[in-house]
């Protein structure tokens, strides 16, 4: 069931070491979105593949030194976009500092991630419940910007039977976890139909990582 039935305005644990932010992001939002839309201009999302050689209904685009990519071999962290073999760009001082205080908000000092994944989710699209678990460096924790349609954010535990919690996220809320819940399996609800003011029909989630 889901966590909670109306929208909050402080910081919410989840689980131990996790927070929910809601609409932690709006202050920010014009930098970011014009990062957001710089980046998917000269860098567009794409579909990838999943090494057992199915399309991920997610499309996929990567900053920071590290972007996170699949295919029909191997997934993991490289360090060039396979489209173009040119090195991902640098993540944006903006995003940047909102993950910072982001992760400090939840109790997380002197985060400074080196990828920062970009998800486009287009309606009927979703993320499976999954682990966290390509990084070399677990003990910065992860930092997730919700921007557009709502989704439902499902946040489990350390296994992947563990009941999930069923957090409601909107534009600009952003999501922490770490520590004793780095690793929990989490993922996303089919995202439904709908139409946003700044993304239009689709969700876009940015999420942080220190990988290397």
């Amino acid at each position: 069931m889901d966590l909670f039935s109306e929208q909050p305005t402080a910081p919410i644990a989840i689980a131990t070491g996790a927070y929910w932010l809601p609409g932690f992001a709006l202050p920010d939002m014009a930098a970011l979105w014009q990062c957001v839309m710089q980046h998917l201009l000269a860098h567009p999302a794409q579909c990838m593949m999943t090494p057992m050689g199915y399309p991920m209904s997610v499309a996929t685009s990567s900053m920071g030194e590290w972007g996170w990519v699949s295919d029909a071999q191997s997934y993991g962290y490289r360090a060039h976009n396979p489209l173009t073999g040119e090195p991902w760009p640098a993540i944006p001082p903006a995003i940047l500092q909102l993950a910072a205080s982001a992760a400090a908000e939840a109790g997380y000092s002197d985060f400074v991630p080196d990828s920062c994944l970009m998800n486009s989710y287009a309606p009927g699209s979703k993320m499976g419940l999954h682990q966290d678990k390509d990084e070399q460096d677990f003990s910065q924790p992860i930092v997730s910007v919700s921007l557009g349609l709502p989704a439902t954010f499902m946040f489990g535990g350390a296994k992947r039977s563990d009941k999930s919690v069923r957090i409601p996220l909107q534009h600009g809320d952003v999501v922490v976890w770490g520590g004793a819940s780095r690793r929990f399996y989490h993922g996303v609800a089919v995202v439904k139909p709908g139409e946003h003011a700044l993304t239009g029909h689709r969700r876009i989630n940015l999420t942080l990582r220190k990988a290397r």
